[in-house]
């Protein structure tokens, strides 16, 4: 019987050449499309938002993260929370006496706290034992928010307008004149690094709230701001190794001497970062216009100070607008 012959499969050169690109182009195009996988792209972020990228270290590993940097609000903002307001059914009603609810204006607070100090408290020797930090009752009811000619909100207001009309980032550095209580100021504190807030102020009560009620009530002592207490304009204790981004005076300059602000410009304009660092002052700039218009000018220019306009910015909770005028160093 024959044997059988074996049977096989026979490929050409040709063919093999043909089959190998083929195969290689496959796998081109599947580690492509592995690679674009959006399961591994961070999230879309949209244009109106200023974004940053930031290194986060997770579990030994460096991961990126978009941290959202946005100061004013957007017009979604503003229609979510009106949707809220109506998806609630909620309306303004009369702040009176109802369930759980027992309202007290600040006198009648502070009146409480001495008498009471409050629904739970330590007595005795133990009184003093338990807090960290006592604050007086009158800045614990808040009494230092009805210091100024308009609400206590109108300190946001002041920041997105000066922040977004610098161009501030988290590494700029804010010198505010006068910065009180912190009214604007805690904003900044919390947008900008730590000790990247600087401010010189005169009055010790406001001092007084702004280190032992406002900033640890907010959260902020850890940014470290470089608060000092004095006057005449002297930024001595400040260093001189300090280039800032903004220098602000907001209504400070109306209860000055002309004379004592022109010798703070004198002792500032070095310390702010030619071209793009600015000076803004709210309200009115009579210590400059009241020389004349021309003289004004030329004495700006003496010092190497360019006047760049006049702004105003509305306040996004109450029928009230701010006027900034606006200066840049105009020399290296």
């Amino acid at each position: 019987m024959a044997s059988s012959s074996q049977k096989g499969i026979v490929i050409t050169i040709p063919v093999l050449v043909l089959s190998v690109s083929a195969a290689a182009i496959f796998l081109f195009f599947l580690l492509s499309s592995l690679s674009s996988s959006p399961c591994t792209c961070p999230p879309s972020i949209p244009d109106s938002t200023f974004t940053t990228t930031a290194a986060v270290v997770t579990g030994g590993t460096v991961v990126e993260e978009v941290v959202d940097r946005r100061i004013s609000v957007s017009r979604d903002d503003i229609e979510w929370v009106k949707d809220q307001i109506r998806a609630n059914g909620l309306h303004m009603q009369d702040n009176v006496l109802r369930k759980g609810i027992n309202p007290r204006t600040r006198a009648q607070q502070l009146e409480d706290l001495n008498n009471f100090k409050g629904i739970s408290h330590y007595g005795g020797s133990e009184a003093n034992n338990h807090t960290a930090l006592p604050c007086p009752g009158e800045l614990l009811v808040e009494e230092h928010h009805s210091n100024y000619g308009e609400p206590w909100a109108g300190g946001r207001d002041v920041f997105e307008f000066l922040a977004e009309s610098s161009l501030l980032t988290a590494n700029s550095h804010v010198l505010e004149i006068g910065c009180g209580t912190l009214r604007v100021g805690l904003h900044f504190i919390r947008y900008l690094k730590p000790e990247h807030f600087h401010c010189l102020e005169r009055d010790e009560l406001s001092l007084m709230a702004a280190f032992r009620y406002e900033l640890p009530s907010q959260g902020l002592l850890h940014k470290r701001p470089l608060i000092v207490r004095g006057e005449d304009m002297d930024f001595a204790k400040f260093g001189s190794d300090v280039m800032y981004d903004l220098i602000y005076a907001s209504a400070v300059f109306l209860h000055m001497p002309d004379k004592l602000v022109w010798v703070g410009l004198e002792r500032l304009v070095s310390r702010l970062k030619p071209y793009d660092g600015r000076i803004f002052v709210s309200h009115n700039i009579k210590f400059c216009s009241r020389l004349g218009g021309d003289e004004c000018t030329k004495r700006l220019g003496s010092l190497g100070i360019e006047y760049l306009g006049k702004h105003t910015h509305d306040s996004l909770l109450f029928n009230h607008y701010e006027i900034w005028f606006e200066f840049r160093r105009s020399k290296a």
